[in-house]
């Protein structure tokens, strides 16, 4: 699972958005390095434990003949109170780290196998997320 080695807060604040306004990437939000791509659709918070899923699925189905980058990283920690807690008494404990996502950004890249496959393998990746993503090819 992918976590920051250091952070500087444990907790940070809830981060508020306006719904009126559509926000969309403006950052890595091209094919960099591979020739297949993996884009977000929406905007959303992925997990390390998705983006573990996803990343053993890309390389349970590559095997040694492809590349996999993963472009997202999550450095976000959430919190949680525990259940049956009575309201009150501060802010819960970290129990993971995410990864806040717009639309557009390109979550994962591949390279080295053949336009089918390559699509394929992305669909499999991008169910394991809690987003909608579509396939982008390099032209």
């Amino acid at each position: 699972m992918l976590f920051p080695k250091k952070v500087k807060f444990r907790k940070w604040q809830t981060e508020r958005e306006n719904p009126r306004k559509k926000r969309v990437a403006t950052r890595g939000i091209t094919l960099a390095f591979g020739s297949h791509g993996l884009r977000a659709t929406e905007m959303g918070a992925i997990s390390s434990n998705q983006i573990e899923a996803s990343r053993r699925v890309l390389a349970r189905a590559l095997g040694k003949s492809g590349r996999v980058w993963i472009r997202i990283f999550p450095d976000r920690p959430e919190t949680k109170k525990g259940g049956e807690l009575p309201m009150g008494k501060g802010k819960g404990d970290p129990y993971r780290f995410v990864s806040r996502v717009r639309p557009g950004a390109m979550l994962f890249e591949l390279d080295g196998v053949p336009d089918a496959q390559a699509r394929a393998f992305l669909i499999q990746a991008g169910h394991k997320l809690p987003i909608k993503t579509t396939v982008v090819v390099r032209d």
